[in-house]
């Protein structure tokens, strides 16, 4: 493959007509959407107009006159074909470490005579913290925390959780949710998937998975904006006996009549807490809208050309001076790309000096994410061709790009 049948890929994609709704900085090739998706010109202009006219003019009168208070339930319903759910399976609410909470909490209450939560080593840390918090608060769970190649050997008659996060924030690779879900189900234990490096890149299909419950950011793939709501996914079968340990006056079947008694709402509603976020809620609902009519196995399908592109021009032009950790295998792997450079702090830092922006992880991982929507194959391969100079030539060693720094 060169440049040429980049132009050609690029050409006949599916998804190309997606890239014109974001706004991209000229010059500059963004790989970082598995930390922050790209801005849409109709977001900024969707926040202008509620903050001068529903917020500035209406005031409170907005919540019923400009439909605020439906906004969890309508981006509810554009979020959920986007994971294989139906709208009333989704809560869209707080961020993903309090969703997280939520759904081990009840999913652990679904099997109150077990004893155990499930992951792996290769778990998000937050995740792990969630865990091992409700761990100490409720005092008789234990979090079990195994390799993730002994994760089905574990799966015992104490084990009343199996939380996972589908791909690897490190490495990319996935685990397989249908296998593992039925595997978990077999050993009698409820299972929630974090999706946040999943949802809008590959083809996640939680009715297909017999998911239990799921939960996963915006932020990313979803391009919702810095710090967006996330959201829960609890399946229909466990409606009417999943209860949220943080039960608030949204997740009330009937919120506004301000009763002292809590009735919980149908379906996922009643993982709702307190009031939504307007700003970042309208925000998200207005990012979503790029999802409409676009296919996930063709958002899989390209995610997959994309790894495949830049791993092979990796190969190709500097293959001796990193390591390739994210399986080489398609239907192993997520929309990122992460290469082993024992400086790869200052690695990106370079990168990012050059315009080509993708982000670290300690101790030496260079991150690459790979959003469908906006990223082309020509930018993969450029990119690429910007690391094998550096490389190559040795210009990242310069002390400004040795500097620490918190992010990235």
């Amino acid at each position: 493959m060169d440049r040429t049948d980049c132009l050609a890929a690029d050409g006949a994609d599916p998804l190309a007509g997606s890239r014109a709704r974001f706004a991209l900085p000229e010059g500059v090739l963004y790989l970082d959407g598995n930390s922050l998706g790209a801005l849409q010109p109709a977001v900024a202009s969707r926040l202008r107009q509620l903050i001068e006219h529903e917020w500035g003019t209406g005031l409170i009168r907005s919540w019923n006159d400009a439909g605020w208070a439906e906004l969890p339930a309508r981006v509810a319903r554009r979020l959920a074909p986007i994971v294989g759910a139906d709208a009333d399976e989704v809560a869209v609410t707080d961020s993903t470490s309090t969703n997280l909470f939520k759904a081990l909490a009840a999913a652990r209450a679904l099997r109150p005579d077990r004893d155990v939560l499930l992951t792996d080593d290769a778990n998000f840390p937050t995740d792990l913290y969630v865990a091992r918090g409700l761990a100490d608060l409720v005092g008789d769970l234990q979090v079990r925390v195994v390799p993730g190649a002994e994760l089905l050997e574990h799966l015992d008659d104490r084990v009343a959780v199996l939380s996972l996060t589908h791909v690897d924030y490190r490495t990319g690779r996935t685990h397989d949710p249908v296998t593992t879900t039925a595997a978990a189900h077999e050993a009698g234990a409820v299972t929630v998937w974090d999706l946040s490096h999943s949802a809008g890149a590959l083809d996640v299909d939680l009715h297909a998975w017999d998911a239990d419950l799921a939960i996963g950011c915006t932020y990313k793939y979803l391009n919702g904006g810095p710090g967006s709501p996330g959201y829960l996914y609890v399946a229909r079968r466990w409606h009417q006996d999943a209860t949220n340990p943080i039960a608030g006056w949204f997740g009330h079947a009937r919120p506004f009549d301000f009763e002292p008694d809590y009735v919980p709402a149908t379906g996922a509603a009643r993982f709702l807490n307190g009031t939504a976020p307007v700003l970042s809620m309208a925000a998200l609902e207005t990012a979503l809208e790029v999802w409409e009519g676009v296919a996930r196995a063709d958002v899989a399908a390209k995610c997959a050309s994309l790894t495949s592109t830049f791993i092979a021009a990796v190969d190709a032009t500097c293959g001796d001076h990193v390591e390739v950790v994210t399986p080489r295998d398609p239907a192993r792997r997520g929309a990122q790309v992460s290469l082993r450079h024992p400086h790869a702090h200052a690695l990106t830092r370079a990168l990012m000096a050059r315009g080509v922006i993708g982000d670290h992880r300690p101790p030496d991982l260079v991150r690459f994410g790979f959003s469908p929507l906006y990223v082309r194959h020509v930018e993969v391969w450029d990119a690429a061709l910007h690391l094998a100079e550096l490389l190559t030539t040795g210009a990242w060693d310069r002390p400004e790009f040795h500097a620490r720094r918190t992010v990235p």
